[in-house]
């Protein structure tokens, strides 16, 4: 069975929530009209059409529009080795849908990753907090509307304020240089 036929039956199975499976090279993507059902689903994916792996979810912040947020599940059969893309929307007011932790265990640190960087919850998450950012720490870093720059930490005692810098540092690929190994990081020694 094919990606777009698996994608046939999960529209079957749910209609009007979901759209008419689209391909672009070769991938073939749904999108979840009603976010509320995304456990549904995905866990109809999972034990009907052998969906037994979620690769990973994230996330796009459309700032502007509303609603402002796509959250994008992406899934893989390992019997029937076919891809699959699940997309949702969120709204900014609403910012939040359910967990799929119940359906795949590994959706925790994906869903974790995506309140601590975008600010969306997950409703039903066994333990919803901050991955990469401190706890307390009050602004969500990869939407649109964060400054480049950062925002100043009112915390100096757990990070720093001030920017760290990059020049020199020991991931930071040298310009020029005649060809991709001289200028690769990694290769060059602390004299270089």
């Amino acid at each position: 069975m094919t990606a777009f036929e698996l994608a046939r039956k999960l529209r079957d199975q749910f209609g009007d929530l979901l759209s008419e499976p689209k391909e672009f090279r070769g991938e073939i993507t749904l999108k979840l009209l009603d976010a509320e059902k995304i456990a549904d689903v995905c866990g109809f994916a999972k034990e009907e059409l052998g969906f037994d792996y979620l690769v990973d979810i994230s996330s796009v912040d459309n700032y502007g529009d509303d609603p402002r947020f796509a959250v994008v599940y992406e899934l893989y059969g390992y019997s029937h080795r076919c891809h699959l893309r699940l997309k949702t929307d969120v709204s900014e007011e609403k910012s939040g849908l359910p967990s799929v932790t119940s359906v795949w265990k590994t959706a925790d640190w994906h869903e974790r990753e995506i309140y601590d960087m975008m600010g969306i919850r997950f409703c039903g998450h066994p333990d919803l907090r901050r991955i990469l950012m401190w706890e307390g720490y009050p602004y969500f870093p990869l939407r649109k509307d964060f400054p480049l720059a950062g925002k100043p930490s009112e915390l100096p005692e757990v990070a720093f304020t001030k920017p760290a810098p990059l020049e020199g540092g020991p991931f930071v690929t040298i310009a020029g240089g005649k060809d991709a190994i001289e200028r690769e990081p990694r290769v060059r020694t602390p004299e270089n």
